[in-house]
């Protein structure tokens, strides 16, 4: 792994995508049409060019720190950042349609333009090699989605949302700053590498240590949506544009977690026995609001919002699993699982949250679970994606989520953590009954109101994508084995425990 000062071809994806999002805002501002259609298709052009330099990078073996340290470029950068690239490109595709039905794009191509930028802000966060960077990262991707889920100025529940963000997320960014100012004041460096070497030479003072240790978990907490700190999620899912509120809880979810293997296995990993226990109480936490609430919605998104809160609970089961008596032990098959979880879960929400902008049309949003009951008689391939989405949600197998929970259920108790997995199990048991609640909407029951008269139908792109995208969740169940030792290499290549 090369390091030099500045070697500006290891950022190439970040100064790349900056250009290409000053084209684009520059293009569209000479684009009059109300469909926006030239942003649109210069958008994804711009997004399929990052995931050809990510994957010749990846291919040539090019890594290394740059800037001094700020910067990191290993295997684990180049995955998460194509499967953001390519999490962005399916927004894009399921999202065209619904945003000009609702008069996002008549009056510029911000929709897209602001989608890049806070793709850059992610590439930043997962490429962070300094607590500067971290922070500048999340900053950027933040303030890119306040005024996505405020873009629509007309519609107050999106305004209540962006506002209801926009508070609790500058508290929590004050939060994360606070703890990551303590950890520099402690160790004297914001370079993370430098960070995990002063705390094991066992020369730093540890009661700021785990201050700001505790500041720090709790600000990624609240970027994963976990419990306590999960309070803007539902309002924030609900309220905000379907298309948003994808660009929101996909890409952004990737990124939030490479923050959390960069800080706390990179940096605080000599810290583990002190934000083990955190991340303990947070994953029990989420497992119960998560699915106990869920059951009572009948919002479809409120509902997908809930389950978002569950799935972080066993995102967090996977790390907290890493590290056995002070040991790393079995660390990277217990982090390869919780990437592989996260990776599964933002694969599933990116069908979920599609297929509703895809049933949805002009003056009707297919939102409320009852909107879905007889989709498999309007529409036998939608309601198809929707069965394997939920049953994978479920943990039902040959689906992928049932692999993924199986995967971090074996971390968990490889760890010796027996107990916490009955746990886990008795709660994915409790949110099977509102996932199979929608399935039996959608096959058994008769649809009714202006769920009756839509056909379900949608263009031949996005109809196509939505079919691969379902395909996928079942063949990564059936097959599991390739994503979940390539999710296990790039941990064991560019984390050092």
């Amino acid at each position: 792994m090369m390091q030099t000062p500045f070697h500006f071809a290891l950022a190439a994806p970040e100064i790349l995508l900056l250009v290409l999002t000053v084209v684009v805002l520059i293009a569209d501002a000479c684009n009059k049409s109300d469909n926006r259609n030239g942003t649109f298709v210069l958008s994804l052009v711009s997004v399929l060019v990052l995931i050809a330099v990510s994957l010749w990078q990846w291919h040539d073996g090019i890594s290394g720190r740059t800037f001094n340290g700020l910067y990191v470029a290993d295997p684990l950068a180049h995955f998460l950042k194509i499967l953001s690239y390519i999490a962005v490109a399916a927004t894009f595709i399921y999202g065209r349609a619904y945003a000009e039905q609702r008069d996002m794009l008549s009056h510029g191509g911000e929709l897209y333009t602001l989608t890049l930028l806070a793709l850059l802000g992610q590439m930043v966060m997962i490429s962070a090699g300094s607590l500067l960077m971290v922070y500048l990262g999340v900053e950027l991707m933040s303030f890119a989605l306040y005024a996505l889920i405020a873009l629509r100025r007309d519609h107050s529940q999106s305004i209540e949302a962006a506002m209801k963000y926009f508070v609790l997320g500058a508290l929590a960014s004050g939060v994360l700053l606070y703890g990551l100012s303590m950890i520099y004041g402690a160790t004297g460096t914001l370079d993370l590498v430098r960070v995990a070497q002063a705390i094991s030479s066992g020369k730093v003072a540890m009661l700021p240590l785990v201050f700001g240790l505790v500041f720090i978990v709790s600000g990624l907490a609240f970027k994963l949506g976990a419990v306590p700190f999960h309070m803007w999620v539902p309002d924030v899912y609900h309220g905000a544009p379907t298309a948003i509120t994808l660009t929101l809880g996909a890409a952004p979810k990737l990124a939030a977690f490479a923050i959390v293997l960069r800080l706390l296995v990179t940096g605080l990993h000599g810290l583990a026995v002190d934000w083990q226990p955190m991340l303990l109480v947070m994953a029990v936490l989420s497992l119960a609001v998560g699915n106990i609430t869920a059951i009572v919605q009948t919002n479809f998104k409120r509902m997908l919002a809930y389950s978002t809160i569950s799935h972080m609970g066993f995102v967090f089961l996977g790390l907290l699993s890493g590290v056995v008596a002070g040991r790393p032990g079995a660390a990277g098959p217990a982090y390869g699982s919780a990437l592989f979880y996260i990776v599964i879960y933002v694969l599933t929400t990116l069908s979920t949250f599609g297929l509703i902008m895809l049933l949805s049309r002009k003056g009707f949003e297919c939102e409320q679970i009852a909107d879905l009951k007889g989709l498999n008689r309007r529409n036998p391939v939608l309601a198809g994606v929707l069965l394997v989405a939920m049953f994978s949600l479920t943990g039902i197998p040959p689906m992928a989520g049932f692999y993924a929970k199986l995967a971090v259920l074996e971390a968990l108790i490889g760890a010796g953590h027996v107990a916490m997995a009955v746990v886990a199990v008795m709660f994915s048991l409790v949110g099977a009954y509102y996932y199979l609640r929608v399935v039996k909407m959608a096959y058994f029951d008769e649809p009714e109101g202006e769920a009756a008269d839509a056909t379900g139908a949608c263009g031949v792109i996005p109809g196509g994508l939505m079919s691969i995208n379902g395909l996928l969740v079942l063949l990564l169940g059936v097959l599991p084995g390739g994503l979940m030792g390539l999710c296990v290499q790039v941990i064991e290549s560019s984390l050092h425990f």
